[in-house]
């Protein structure tokens, strides 16, 4: 019989997330759902932490190089002239004719050298963006690996789940934070974490029998991110820093912590 104790300890509701349930399964996790009003603001709480790792995965490709090659070379091709002689017998009328077709000659070489300087440079052009994008490929592709290990760490079985609220200095902050013992891993959600200027930053501590231990500085611009993981950590700790963190935390700017388990 399927429970609360048991959709927890077996990341039931994590499957039920990434659509690997039966049937079945899936009924009786509704059904729990609809009665248990902690465990629905907990599923809640993990499908926004899904919902925000997906929105932060777009894509949006450098824009490409048009027709403007093939369109030169067509019209290259249409300026051909058709010039009809008449025979004569004055010779001057013909080196008129030679002195002409050399002309034509000259000032269709050039045309053609600037043509192809033309070809040349939207080349280079196509060459220079198809780098661009194997660079931004490459990038998105990395971001996508730090992504999936986000996801996966939070949809580990033997996760668990820690709130931080804040205190008297900062009564809206709410911090997630999903701390993984066995995989030795730590990811947190700074959605409801105030924003500071940009003198300063937030900084994560573990207390370890009384030393707190830097696990990094919460960057700006992420609303989930992985911390460092500390042995033996008695809580998490997060305090007020100048920008880019500190040696030593703030104690005075502490503004929550929790207790782990």
């Amino acid at each position: 019989m399927m429970d609360k104790k048991t959709i927890l300890e077996n990341g039931l509701l994590e499957q039920y997330l990434l659509g690997e349930l039966d049937v079945k399964e899936s009924e009786q996790i509704e059904r729990i759902l609809s009665s248990d009003t902690e465990l629905k603001a907990y599923f809640d709480q993990l499908e926004e932490d899904f919902e925000t790792l997906g929105f932060e995965n777009t894509i949006t490709p450098p824009a490409l190089v048009k027709s403007n090659l093939l369109n030169a070379i067509n019209s290259a091709s249409n300026d051909t002239k058709t010039v009809e002689l008449k025979p004569n017998s004055n010779s001057k009328f013909y080196l008129g004719i030679a002195a002409s077709i050399a002309a034509l000659f000259m000032i269709g070489s050039f045309w053609m050298y600037n043509q192809l300087n033309t070809v040349k440079q939207q080349l280079q052009t196509v060459e220079n963006e198809k780098t661009e994008l194997n660079t931004t490929i490459e990038s998105l592709n990395e971001e996508l690996k730090n992504k999936n290990s986000l996801y996966a760490a939070i949809a580990h079985p033997e996760t668990e789940k820690y709130v931080l609220t804040g205190n008297d200095i900062s009564p809206d902050t709410k911090v997630i934070s999903y701390v993984n013992h066995s995989t030795k891993s730590v990811v947190i959600n700074t959605e409801r974490l105030p924003d500071l200027d940009a003198d300063h930053d937030y900084q994560m501590w573990a207390d370890v029998e009384g030393e707190m231990i830097n696990m990094g500085v919460i960057s700006k611009d992420k609303k989930l991110m992985a911390m460092n993981y500390i042995d033996h950590s008695e809580s998490l700790n997060i305090t007020i820093e100048p920008a880019g963190g500190n040696d030593h935390p703030t104690v005075e700017r502490l503004v929550t912590n929790v207790y782990l388990r």
